[in-house]
């Protein structure tokens, strides 16, 4: 039996696809196998990018700083290390052991208080090797190794320190929220052999978002840290839905049969569940700030792929597991919740109102929400061993606020001018570049030497010096020197120590060996000096800001600085550095704030106006959880908690797209029924029916985002955390307390805005005993038109609208003849009520009085917002129908 298809079903395509889903199971579950193992080992051939400013627009100051600056200047791999509890003796010999490790170039150290205060020494180690170079590890594992038996803390950007611990915790809070999943399921489940099949379909499909992240090349920290366990609690909905649907269809019809039938119904669902997701996904796409783009394509891939897993997976792990499912039922633990429907229909009149002033005062408070652009102020609940060792050196000595300030190169005395001006200011503790650099006693790296001069320096004999000055001048085409005054002539000391060092190399200039040992010396620190300051087109200045990294006051004073520099240079300046970026950021997220709010506001507009077909009901479910994203950031206002400023744009994308997914559970269902029933019956029949819906994805949703917010150390990934945990407890709350009210005091409106959609009507067909709900239009052993909910025995093959017809048991038949009125049948009347059997087929249940000679007569007194265009349609070819046969 298993094998013969629904001989009336199968010529239906979206029928036979799923049939074959089902059939060849065995070979989805290999395709899944060979994609999961090829996901183990593509998942380590994503890179992942642990810099925030890495994001930024190519138009930001910042972003084109950085750029120049890799591609003109080599950056040496540095680190801190505070060593306490020391004596300042101890700590020189320390030095020296530092400086004695292969692969050090320098340590600076002395005995001012920026190295050694409080009985405790810091050192600023500066390696051989460039930042970007693995092989700077190998000296800083060496330095790590050299202070364990101390009371140390290790500071540094080497490596991957920070994604490793991000890494490390995001392992804790998957372990934890695979828990709770599991308990809520537990709980709100009706067989305990569901768990595994939901749990193998989600598994599947976060395997494969991992092993797929290296289609795009290189990730954000961020996206590679949340993303798994967001994809678990936006995505888990789709596997229960398909897993109702089954249970649905398995009352009459065998495992094989029942999953077919349920796959048919479940894609055209679960799809337009996905969509609003989706939707607010892709409104973080259109972010100047590029981590938003990063993180909507990683996410929108991990629903899709979590679609994939439920519709070509779960349908044959379900007829694995379909015996089991039978086996191991257990009772509903998910009670109704009826007073939650009568607190919500007597308060409807006062609710509705409260909320509308609330989401206007929220909007207000919202916007002036402390967002901060920089980690400086932020607070999580933990930190990691880098934090730690970053908050003790703060503590004991100064915090250093560098900016990177690039300038035009090739004037050497202006750039000392404006080292000058720059260092004469109170907001600069300190600069550092080539023009005030020392190189030897006491001459800086841009002075200009003579040739009696440069001798006298290095132990140069002069006539010697003279003749290395004659070939520089003729090699720098200035022969006028060499003819007029070549013992006045000077030279930078930089560039002259540099051309020296060409000439040995190639052969053209011989010293001795004490001579040429000073010049090597020499030479490797200026350039070393060299390569890190001046480049090609731009010189490099490294300003220490006494001021906050984030503040008003930083941010005028970088404006200052460039109004300092061209006041030398024609050309462009740029700045870099922590507290540059954050104002570029401040800059840039105005923007992207706007955007993202218009846009995830427009996509779910368009999805829910083709769901309802009603203009007015897309606007009220939208303003419900737009008023949610605007409560949840007027916490941390009123708080006067600063956040993270990607928290609201990633979390009110999130918010809009997956929350309103509770709003039109609700409004999906009251809809239905008030068709046929009055508001009071209407809500609470829906708040019963939903809450199991709501309370099992928005319960994953929070706990995932609570423990994301309470157990990271990141500023970015906690923010989000925070506040998607809270927006989904609001939204919850709201959907629950608050949009029941709105419906019902919007109830004309939703029916006054509601339209026509010219879209073709699939006939139902059915068999046996079934419930009809809905407008139909068809035969039930004869031609029935109009709004009806009862149950059938018999033949069915009629249009639905607004509804649908499901099979019933015997007991469900018996205890709808109970619950129906008693009054006489009038044989006049063929839509009355009767408790006996009707002429044709037996039918049990309500329809409404349609007379087709009045298109305006559908009596529904209090039991519907009346007819709809859709109605009238149907009732005039139901007309028509009805006077052929």
């Amino acid at each position: 039996m298993e094998n013969n298809p629904s001989p009336k079903k199968g010529s239906n395509a979206i029928y036979s696809i799923c049939a074959f889903i089902v059939d060849k199971r065995n070979l989805f579950f290999l395709i899944f196998a060979i994609l999961g193992i090829f996901a183990v080992f593509t998942r380590n051939w994503v890179s992942v990018e642990n810099s925030l400013s890495a994001y930024l627009p190519e138009t930001t100051e910042t972003k084109q700083g950085i750029d120049l600056m890799a591609k003109e200047f080599k950056t040496y791999g540095t680190c801190s290390v505070m060593i306490a509890n020391v004596s300042y003796e101890q700590a020189e010999k320390i030095r020296d052991d530092f400086k004695n490790i292969n692969g050090v170039f320098s340590v600076e150290f002395d005995d001012s208080t920026d190295h050694y205060n409080n009985g405790s020494a810091l050192y600023k180690i500066t390696f051989d090797y460039d930042e970007n170079d693995a092989q700077v590890l190998v000296p800083l594992d060496e330095v790590k190794k050299y202070i364990e038996p101390y009371d140390s803390y290790l500071s540094t950007t080497l490596g991957d320190i920070q994604s490793e611990l991000i890494a490390d915790e995001m392992k804790v809070i998957s372990v934890l929220v695979v828990i709770v999943v599991l308990a809520v399921l537990l709980v709100t489940t009706q067989a305990y052999a569901e768990i595994p099949v939901l749990l193998i379909t989600f598994g599947a499909g976060a395997v494969l978002q991992m092993g797929s992240n290296f289609i795009l090349g290189t990730i954000s920290f961020v996206s590679n840290s949340v993303t798994i366990v967001l994809q678990l609690a936006l995505s888990v909905d789709y596997a229960v839905i398909f897993l109702n649907r089954y249970k649905e269809e398995h009352r009459d019809k065998e495992p094989r049969e029942a999953i077919i039938t349920a796959l048919t119904k479940a894609i055209p669902e679960i799809s337009g569940s996905s969509l609003t997701t989706i939707g607010g996904l892709i409104a973080m796409t259109f972010m100047q700030y590029r981590i938003g783009p990063d993180m909507g394509i990683v996410l929108i891939k991990a629903i899709i792929l979590s679609l994939v897993s439920v519709f070509t997976l779960m349908p044959g792990v379900i007829m694995l597991f379909s015996g089991l499912m039978e086996t191991t039922k257990h009772k509903n633990f998910i009670p109704d919740i009826p007073f939650v429907g009568h607190f919500d229909y007597h308060t409807r009149f006062i609710i509705a109102p409260l909320f509308l002033v609330s989401i206007v005062v929220a909007f207000f408070i919202s916007n002036n929400c402390p967002y901060v652009f920089g980690y400086s102020t932020l607070h999580t609940p933990i930190q990691n061993d880098v934090q730690i060792a970053d908050k003790m050196i703060a503590d004991n000595f100064n915090d250093d606020n560098l900016v990177a300030f690039l300038v035009p190169a090739g004037d050497y005395d202006k750039e000392k001018q404006l080292l000058d001006d720059l260092e004469a200011r109170s907001e600069v503790k300190s600069c550092v570049g080539l023009a005030n650099t020392e190189a030897m006693n006491g001459y800086t790296l841009t002075d200009k030497l003579t040739p009696r001069q440069f001798s006298e320096l290095i132990d140069l004999d002069y006539e010697l010096a003279e003749l290395i000055y004659t070939a520089y001048a003729i090699n720098d085409e200035d022969y006028a020197k060499v003819i007029n005054g070549l013992p006045s002539y000077k030279v930078p000391l930089i560039d002259m120590f540099m051309y020296i060092h060409d000439e040995i190399e190639e052969g053209y200039v011989s010293l001795d060996d004490d001579t040429k040992e000073t010049l090597d010396d020499a030479y490797k620190m200026m350039n070393f000096a060299k390569e890190q300051l001046q480049g090609e087109n731009y010189s490099r200045m490294l300003v220490y800001l006494n001021l906050p990294e984030e503040s008003q006051e930083t941010q005028d004073f970088i404006d200052k600085m460039h109004d300092m520099a061209h006041e030398y240079y024609d050309g462009e300046v740029y700045a870099a550095g922590e507290c540059v970026s954050q104002y570029d950021l401040k800059k840039t997220f105005a923007r992207d704030n706007l955007v993202v709010t218009i846009v995830s506001i427009l996509v779910v507009l368009v999805v829910l106006l083709f769901t309802f077909k009603s203009a007015g009901m897309p606007v009220l479910l939208i303003a419900v959880i737009q008023g949610s994203i605007w409560i949840n950031f007027s916490v941390p206002s009123l708080m006067h908690d600063n956040i993270f400023f990607l928290s609201e744009l990633i979390v009110s994308s999130i918010q809009m797209g997956a929350n309103i997914d509770y709003a039109i559970v609700i409004a999906g269902r009251y809809t239905e029924l008030r068709a046929t029933k009055g508001k009071h019956d209407s809500i609470v029949e829906t708040m019963n029916a939903s809450f199991p819906t709501i309370v099992t994805s928005g319960t994953m949703l929070a706990v995932a985002g609570i423990l994301i917010g309470k157990l990271t150390s990141d500023g970015a990934i906690y923010g989000i955390g925070q506040c998607l945990g809270r927006g989904t407890i609001i939204s919850i709350l709201i959907t629950m307390f608050v949009l029941p009210q709105i419906l019902m005091v919007g109830d004309t409106i939703i029916s006054k805005t509601a339209f026509v959609m010219n879209m073709p009507l699939r006939a139902k067909e059915a068999q046996g005993l079934n419930r009809v709900d809905g407008i139909i239009r068809g035969r039930i052993n004869g031609v029935v038109t109009g709004r009806i909910s009862a149950i059938v025995r018999g033949d069915i093959n009629a249009f639905v609208e607004a509804g649908d017809v499901t099979p019933v048991t015997e007991e469900d038949l018996n205890k709808a003849i109970n619950a129906l009125p008693t009054r006489e049948y009038d044989s006049t009347d063929p839509m009355s009520i009767s408790k006996g059997p009707g002429s044709g087929s037996e039918t049990h249940g309500a329809a409404e009085s349609v007379n087709l000679e009045d298109p305006s007569d559908i009596s529904s007194g209090d039991s519907g917002p009346g007819p709809s265009k859709e109605t009238e349609n149907m009732r005039n070819n139901g007309k028509e129908e009805g006077n052929n046969a």
